[in-house]
């Protein structure tokens, strides 16, 4: 098969022999698991159980609300303990809405029926299983897929393209998966091709990842599946990235996939899919890399949704030194965070804790304008152009260099030799204009109540006003009718 090149992208150490040949463990259940009601692009579920309950593994707890959402199911069985706010995996920590629940030790399961045959199922109830399962892009995006599926239908897609790049250094989850699951990923993967009706389904994988590449083939004979071995280069693993690729074809500045005939899922998404279509299994745990030259013994596990990072760090030996950084996801486009009680949520792929020299912390110094960032960017942008513009204050001038096409992939902090951490900007000014377009929306919803409020007022003072009008015009015709009968009832008098 042809395949197509990218411009720019960057070649880091990609330290994946940390974790990469140990088998994936089952973490220990911990005695109370965290979980998130916000685990999603879109709006945060609505609880649907209360502070007491007990409930089973797989139990709706969590209900999704409005047209982009997910639910969220138990990830074991026991008593919801508590419902309210626990820090998130963010950044800042801020607290999210959560549920608590206490585990019982039994890791029951509800009960529940897969369909006799998933292939019979139609493409709108394939989407509804799959909606009603929770899954979500398991990538790191954390969309719905439910709606990506019901998106696709109406997009005419023509290929569908499996994304098991993991280009991310140290990250191995997705390599594991494959290795150990892929006749279920392959069997989902053609459940979400039987969903979209693409005609072509790929599985691009990058060529540093020989036995998984072995593994999704042998398991992809006699099936409409194609596994194709890609470059190692990061960021391979963007969506973008991974189509121009395997197709040639470019997603339109501002445009979606759908929009050229592509629709593209994670591995781990398919095998979710697979999951709960063929066993009528919610998404209520994933597999997350702990790595790191911090970590004792490096691995990948299987994780309940709602464990806390630590919960992973101790199962892997805990720390043979202090870590320099700790990192949620990859080092490229993960989140950094000061401590590791937080919960794990379906678009957590790695715990990372990094030494020193992992780190390699430099002082950020002046842009010398030397454009290797310019180079490495994959989609072509002016990363310096985006980032002097930031300095000053001006994010719509960013947004004119092309911010709103940036990935946020990180390439441009990588190679830059002054240190400067422009991605960090980038999401800085995405922030910033993002809580501008809410404050405007803000202000024009109220200005708009205002108005509303401002023309009801003189709806109501106009109404009073005809009422009076009206109230005077009958006390008047009143009056002459009096006026008319007494005059009456005096010729009356005269005559007699």
């Amino acid at each position: 098969m042809k395949l197509f090149k990218f411009r720019g992208g960057v070649h880091p150490e990609g330290r994946k022999d940390l974790s990469a040949e140990p088998p994936i463990r089952s973490l220990p259940l911990p005695e109370r698991l965290f979980v998130p009601m916000q685990q999603h692009i879109g709006a945060a579920a609505k609880h649907q159980v209360a502070v007491g309950d007990h409930v089973k593994k797989g139990q709706l707890l969590a209900a999704g609300v409005g047209m982009v959402s997910a639910p969220v199911h138990a990830p074991t069985s026991g008593r919801v303990i508590a419902i309210g706010d626990f820090p998130a995996p963010h950044p800042s920590g801020l607290p999210v809405a959560t549920l608590t629940i206490e585990s019982d030790g039994d890791d029951a399961w509800l009960e529940s029926e897969p369909p006799a045959d998933p292939f019979a199922l139609s493409p709108e109830e394939i989407a509804t299983r799959v909606g009603a399962a929770g899954i979500v892009g398991l990538g790191g995006a954390a969309f719905p897929s439910a709606v990506k599926l019901n998106l696709s239908r109406r997009s005419e897609i023509r290929t569908l393209i499996m994304n098991g790049g993991e280009c991310e250094p140290y990250l191995t989850c997705d390599d594991r998966l494959m290795r150990e699951r892929a006749r279920e990923i392959v069997e989902g993967i053609r459940l979400i091709r039987h969903a979209t009706g693409a005609r072509v389904a790929l599985v691009g994988i990058e060529d540093n990842k020989p036995e998984a590449i072995a593994a999704m083939t042998a398991a992809a004979v006699g099936s409409e599946v194609k596994v194709v071995a890609v470059p190692a280069m990061y960021p391979m693993g963007s969506e973008k990235q991974l189509i121009q690729v395997l197709t040639g074809q470019e997603v339109p500045a501002g445009g979606r996939a759908a929009d050229i005939g592509v629709l593209v899922h994670n591995v781990g998404t398919a095998y979710a899919v697979q999951q709960a279509l063929c066993h009528a299994r919610p998404l209520v745990s994933r597999i997350v890399t702990v790595s790191g030259a911090a970590i004792v013994a490096p691995g990948n596990l299987e994780v309940p949704i709602g464990a806390l990072a630590a919960d992973l760090v101790h199962a892997c030996g805990g720390f043979r030194e202090t870590p320099e950084r700790l990192v949620l996801g990859g080092p490229m486009m993960g989140t950094q965070v000061t401590g590791l009680q937080i919960p794990i949520v379906k678009g957590s792929s790695g715990v990372l804790a990094l030494t020193r020299k992992e780190v390699e912390a430099n002082q950020p110094g002046p842009c010398i304008r030397c454009s290797t960032c310019v180079r490495a960017c994959p989609m072509g942008l002016l990363p310096l152009e985006m980032a002097a513009r930031i300095r000053a204050g001006d994010p719509a001038g960013a947004v004119d260099w092309g911010l709103k096409d940036c990935i946020a992939c990180g390439s441009c902090s990588y190679v830059c030799p002054s240190h400067i951490p422009l991605v960090h900007y980038f999401n800085h000014a995405k922030g910033d204009l993002a809580a501008r377009e809410r404050l405007k929306m803000k202000n024009e919803a109220t200005k708009k109540l205002a108005d509303e409020r401002n023309e009801r007022m003189a709806r109501v003072v106009r109404e009073r006003e005809e009422a009076a009008r009206q109230r005077a015009a009958r006390k008047a015709a009143a009056e002459l009718a009096n006026a008319a009968a007494k005059k009456a009832a005096e010729k009356e008098e005269v005559a007699a």
